[in-house]
């Protein structure tokens, strides 16, 4: 591969970018809403909404690796990954609303229902997500270039998540007009379309160039092996467990602290809006940071920071809105720029199973990454659930003071301590701006001696 083949075009980023926006659409829906959806509209239990989550990761252990190791052995003329968005776009859209739907099935009905509804729709994300973000791994083979694209993607993720906690709650009320559950079906109509949309056009967007070793055989047990032995992406396999947890945790728990804790349930799109923003503010910092001190100290530093911040916001009384925002910016800021540098940090982990081993498996690699992000969701809805079953929570109800003050511990500390304990992990991971200059040297001669 030569230099010019690795530098990407504005388009093809923007491009990029955009099907992140698209999985953002849906995914903020389940990842901000969906457990307050279940226990205030639907009328399911927190308790069963979280066993749910859990029961769903499960099958996600499962799912996962198998949707890995497929998209690397699909050979078509559009690539390995790209067909996965044109195909799972539509039934990701669809899932969507079904998700967000509330038949009248009676109580055991309708524990039945979200569990299959909500278990389909996260295989479908694995369907189309994981190839999307093993798109990027091999859209360019310069682990910088990788950073600037992932800079973008999360950028445009983040204008979808601007737009879906800051302004679905009020979709939902406009298109209810005092149905709250037709309000979140008609938003979901409105997201999935968009959704489709978006990823069509990166879809028609993007190209793959980086290919696997010419003359590679399959062999999954090899893989497998190489994947388990390789320290870098078991370090970051765990890093994004515990990281997604945190995220589930604070974000499924933020529309109960106002609801229930600030008074004012609207308003937490307003926090929600102005939180995105110090994220798409400080992302753009994650290139030239990473450039200067190294992605994995950037990362460290930015867990430590940004899990402080997270744990102080537990001190602010309900009437301090001032400080609670401010809390939630510095937060927000301080771990922006570590948002696009897992995902390029395992970009650079499937170069290193490479050029030690000879063999690429980008799919499995990012396997990985999907897996660790469901996981951590599930896991962390699990978590909130049944801590609000913990502490007593009843729906539509004022709230004791021991229901409160969980929430408030939901929102704040239990997820900064999470957070900060990534630093312990990253501070293991050995890839560092040498090693990935010494693997794209090494692999590109190697590749051009098999050539000749």
């Amino acid at each position: 591969m030569n230099s010019t083949e690795t530098k990407l075009s504005l388009k093809e980023k923007i491009g990029y970018g955009l099907g992140d926006t698209a999985s953002h659409f849906v995914w903020d829906m389940v990842g901000f809403w969906i457990l307050i959806f279940y226990t205030d509209t639907f009328g399911i239990s927190a308790a069963a909404a979280g066993t749910i989550m859990l029961i769903a990761r499960v099958w996600d252990m499962v799912s996962d690796p198998i949707m890995g190791v497929i998209a690397d052995r699909t050979s078509t003329p559009w690539g390995k990954f790209r067909p996965y968005i044109l195909w799972m776009a539509l039934p990701y859209s669809v899932l969507a609303v079904l998700a967000f739907s509330t038949p009248d099935l009676g109580p055991a009905g309708k524990v039945i229902y979200a569990g299959v509804t909500y278990l389909m729709l996260m295989t479908v994300f694995t369907a189309i997500n994981l190839p999307y973000s093993s798109l990027g791994a091999v859209m360019t083979s310069d682990s910088y270039e990788r950073a600037g694209l992932n800079s973008y993607r999360f950028v445009f993720a983040f204008i979808g998540q601007f737009i879906v906690t800051g302004f679905a709650l009020s979709l939902a009320l406009y298109f209810g007009k005092g149905d709250t559950a037709r309000g979140y079906q008609y938003t979901l109509m409105l997201f999935g379309i968009i959704s489709f949309v978006l990823f069509m056009i990166t879809f028609k967007t993007t190209k793959e160039r980086v290919q696997p070793p010419k003359g590679q055989q399959q062999n999954l047990k090899e893989d497998l092996h190489n994947l388990f032995n390789n320290k870098p992406w078991v370090i970051l396999f765990f890093v994004g467990i515990v990281s997604f947890i945190m995220f589930a945790m604070q974000n499924l728990s933020i529309a109960y602290y106002f609801k229930y804790y600030i008074g004012n349930e609207e308003n937490v799109q307003l926090f929600n809006v102005i939180g995105t923003i110090a994220l798409i503010g400080g992302i753009p910092l994650s290139k030239p940071s990473s450039k200067r001190f190294g992605k994995r100290n950037v990362y460290l530093a930015s867990s430590l920071l940004s899990g402080f911040f997270f744990v102080i916001l537990y001190l602010p009384g309900s009437e301090n809105i001032t400080l609670i925002y401010t809390l939630n910016v510095l937060a927000k800021f301080s771990y922006a720029p570590a948002v696009p540098l897992l995902w390029t940090m395992l970009a650079d982990t499937a170069d290193y199973s490479e050029w030690k081993n000879g063999r690429r498996a980008t799919g499995l690699v990012f396997s990985a990454a999907t897996f660790a992000q469901k996981a951590g969701w599930g896991i962390g809805g699990a978590l909130a659930g049944w801590l609000l079953a913990l502490y007593k929570f009843t729906p539509n109800i004022e709230q004791t003071s021991t229901a409160l003050n969980g929430i408030k511990l939901m929102i704040s500390v239990f997820p900064g301590v999470l957070y900060m304990s990534c630093a312990i992990l990253l501070y293991f991971y050995a890839i560092d701006h040498k090693t990935c200059l010494i693997m794209q040297k090494d692999i590109e001669e190697r590749r051009n001696t098999k050539q000749i």
